[in-house]
């Protein structure tokens, strides 16, 4: 389909190996994203940076990229007009923690700290990262977010809800326990916010609609774009995570790429032109 808007993730998606845009999933150098981010710009169509990140880490990209918009913290933030203008999502967040942020409110109860003691040797803050979020903890480690959904319902904190944002490798600074399967980076924030419901704010905010949109991604978090926009496009290494086929399944408008990565990204970009 021909996009007038494209949505974008970031690690994984449309940066490789070590955030690189410049290197394959294989490590090899290519210019081929380049050209097809030259391309979509020279098209006219906007691009808005979708991520885990921080607003800070994905505004800055956003100014790097050329992008028309950007948005944080797996949906907590909306901002346009390079990062002067922006919009903060609350989903389920309680009311009676006021302006506080959700941070501030799990540090307030230790959630997260419970949640980590309870799981000992298979979650651990994704340190050193985690220290600016605002609107969710940033964990990694190997743990069933189903299972800690019921845990933090049991507990009261029934607002909160784990999101897995794909794979990462494992690195000598982790003290999770040894396993083969790869850690995935969580995020742990109140439930109503996602890329999807930022995705349809910024939509209703521009006058254009989700068959107008196209989004890549590839986790399991950005399988949630899949409903706010005509096609989600997933790259080949997101698609091949344990477990994932089973959820594109379920997902009529989904594309896999061929490739991994940047290279997916690319087919992804070209198929949008």
């Amino acid at each position: 389909m021909a996009a007038r808007i494209v949505y974008t993730d970031l690690d994984g998606t449309m940066v490789g190996p070590h955030g690189s845009f410049w290197h394959t999933a294989s490590r090899h150098l290519t210019g081929d994203p380049a050209t097809a981010l030259l391309d979509l710009h020279r098209a006219g169509i906007p691009l808005v940076l979708v991520s885990g990140r921080t607003f800070e880490q994905v505004v800055e990209a956003e100014r790097i990229f050329a992008a028309d918009g950007a948005i944080a913290e797996l949906g907590a933030t909306v901002a346009w007009d390079h990062g002067r203008s922006l919009h903060r999502l609350r989903g389920d967040f309680p009311e009676g923690f006021g302006d506080r942020t959700p941070m501030d409110a799990m540090a307030e109860l230790g959630i997260v700290e419970q949640l980590i003691a309870a799981h000992p040797g298979r979650l651990e803050w994704h340190a050193p990262w985690h220290t600016t979020h605002e609107t969710d903890a940033l964990l990694r480690g190997r743990v069933d977010p189903l299972a800690v959904d019921a845990w933090l319902a049991e507990r009261g904190a029934g607002w909160l809800t784990l999101k897995d944002n794909g794979a990462i490798p494992a690195t000598s600074r982790m003290t999770l326990d040894e396993d083969p399967r790869p850690p995935r980076v969580f995020h742990l924030m109140p439930r109503g916010i996602s890329k999807g419901a930022a995705i349809a704010w910024d939509l209703e905010r521009r006058g254009l609609s989700p068959a107008d949109a196209v989004a890549i991604g590839d986790s399991v978090s950005d399988l949630e774009m899949a409903p706010t926009v005509g096609r989600l496009f997933i790259t080949a290494n997101g698609a091949a995570v344990d477990g994932m086929a089973e959820r594109l399944a379920a997902v009529p408008n989904v594309t896999v790429t061929d490739l991994p990565m940047g290279e997916g990204w690319t087919q992804a970009i070209r198929a949008s032109l």
